[in-house]
């Protein structure tokens, strides 16, 4: 039994509990109908954790996925050598939680070729940092149309550059995954705009849940005009909120049978970060069944 990694006891264990399945559900998975699974981004409840707390607080909670965003307390960025990238790695798989990628703040719409360049360049650095650690992609994200240029001049450059790092991200087996966010490029007309003209396949979009979400013709019809280039990634914030329709938001990923992680994004200071993804993960649940 001493040989037997602990992640390849959980899957043997989970294995044997998939027979129970049908009557619920699994830390977060449901089997019943899509299994979206709640995961967590670093943003706010993880950035002062280092990287043992914060998986051992993602395996207290049942949120059984991660998005490490950059410069906080896990300190997982490129400067880490070889052996610290492996130690990394053998954390999570010795772990039920998934390093799911890097959230990083790399975006291409400067009007400063040299400013692009620089991005494109260190998204190619992490990449390699996302592959060396076991994640499977980066984030990354438009964030302006600048008023000073054509907005279909900014909007070419953006999808060219995401075409780069795209291909880049091919051959290491990685994703690119495109949040929606920015000063008018989180208008789903404008990241419809841009993914017209992406070619490279692995190149997807994170929504975002975002306010412009639910601006004319409404969500649905958003939410249709660029679900095609969904990728594994979605993004929320506290699902008890009445700010956003996140019902309605599980309704349509339903719909489609979207199989991926919904990964919460919280803001909020509660002084139980653990209890509170608790909660947020029971919220979740009902969401995903009342969806079903």
């Amino acid at each position: 039994m001493k040989d037997i990694s602990r992640r390849d006891f959980i899957r043997s264990a989970a294995g044997a509990s998939l027979g129970l399945a049908a009557a619920g559900t699994l830390s977060g998975f449901n089997y019943a109908g899509p299994r979206m699974k709640l995961g967590l981004v670093t943003y706010q409840w993880g950035r002062d954790w280092d990287l043992p707390t914060l998986i051992a607080n993602c395996e207290k909670s049942g949120l059984w996925g991660v998005e490490l965003r950059t410069q906080h307390a896990h300190k997982v960025e490129i400067n880490l050598s070889a052996a610290e990238r492996a130690e990394v790695k053998k954390r999570f798989a010795d772990s039920p939680v998934t390093c799911i990628g890097y959230g990083s703040n790399f975006e291409y719409h400067s009007p400063d070729p040299a400013e692009v360049r620089r991005n494109i360049e260190q998204t190619k650095l992490y990449l390699q940092l996302c592959k060396d650690i076991g994640a499977t992609g980066i984030k990354v994200k438009p964030n302006d149309l600048p008023a000073s240029v054509p907005k279909e001049k900014t909007i070419a450059q953006i999808a060219r550059s995401f075409n780069e790092v795209g291909r880049f991200a091919r051959d290491l087996g990685q994703l690119v995954r495109v949040e929606v966010h920015g000063h008018l490029t989180q208008e789903l007309p404008n990241m419809k705009a841009i993914f017209d003209q992406v070619t490279e396949r692995n190149v997807k979009i994170c929504w975002n849940s975002n306010p412009e979400d639910l601006l004319p013709p409404g969500l649905e019809e958003n939410f249709n005009s660029v679900k095609k280039w969904f990728g594994d990634t979605v993004h929320v914030r506290e699902l008890n909120t009445e700010e956003y329709p996140y019902q309605q938001l599980f309704n349509l990923f339903t719909k489609m049978k979207y199989n991926g992680w919904i990964l919460l994004e919280a803001r909020t200071e509660p002084q139980d970060r653990v209890q509170a993804m608790k909660e947020q993960l029971a919220v979740f649940k009902e969401m995903i069944k009342k969806a079903g």
